[in-house]
């Protein structure tokens, strides 16, 4: 946890005693009253606070904002809706890499259990943002959506930005070899790959098939490698 985020309401604190943010602060950062700890709001600014007490109802602190983070990076990601383990790695990830939206999806591959765990709800998704953007140092967290078809996540994207789908079967030409610059939307299909009719919604839609090589990776490393690329011809 590089930076203590907080909600708006929690801008005048106290953090409670029992909340993770505070046991970090107090067991890990080992700071006590007159100590400082950088902090930041969510979607606001970064800053540092400074702890003005510790009692039963937690820690105390006073927060100064210092800085505006910088806007996310321009891609978009379109991830089938995959187990939830592997969700909340893409999730925490794909935050703390700086992407600006992440859109889950039902492909005509995927299991339908997925979509029903409880990772699915805004507690839950929010959680692994923060724990994305903290590692990051940032405050920004991307929109995330669940729950729609493919064709109704490309059909909101693809009339604004190039849409490049990773495809380990039918596509011909390497991810880093197109050098797709931001605003763009990267698609990622399920463990067992894009199926005809995503193929397709995805060509429909004016997608480019694209690889990462001949290795099969996977979905969060996939992820990481994919934005890695495009953030670096950006």
């Amino acid at each position: 946890m590089n930076l203590v985020l907080l909600e708006p309401r929690e801008r005048g604190g106290p953090l409670p005693a029992a909340d993770v943010r505070t046991r970090h602060v107090l067991e890990v950062l080992r700071r006590g009253v007159g100590d400082r700890f950088d902090a930041g709001i969510v979607d606001g600014p970064r800053g540092v606070a400074t702890i003005s007490a510790l009692d039963a109802a937690g820690l105390h602190f006073r927060f100064e904002p210092t800085v505006e983070p910088p806007p996310l990076a321009a891609i978009t990601l379109i991830v089938a809706t995959p187990r939830p383990a592997t969700a909340k790695d893409v999730l925490r990830d794909a935050t703390t890499l700086g992407v600006c939206a992440i859109h889950f999806v039902h492909a005509e591959r995927c299991t339908p259990s997925y979509a029903t765990a409880s990772l699915w709800t805004a507690e839950a998704v929010g959680e692994q943002l923060r724990l994305g953007a903290a590692q990051a140092f940032d405050t920004r967290l991307p929109v995330v959506t669940w729950g729609r078809p493919l064709a109704a996540a490309l059909a909101e994207v693809a009339t604004n930005m190039p849409v490049v789908a990773l495809d380990n079967y039918e596509a011909t030409v390497a991810l880093g070899a197109l050098r797709p610059p931001a605003p763009i939307t990267l698609a990622f299909g399920p463990e067992r790959g894009w199926g005809p009719r995503d193929r397709e919604q995805l060509r429909a839609a004016g997608a480019t098939l694209a690889h990462l090589g001949s290795r099969v990776l996977r979905l969060e490393t996939a992820v990481t490698a994919a934005v890695a690329i495009v953030a670096a011809g950006s």
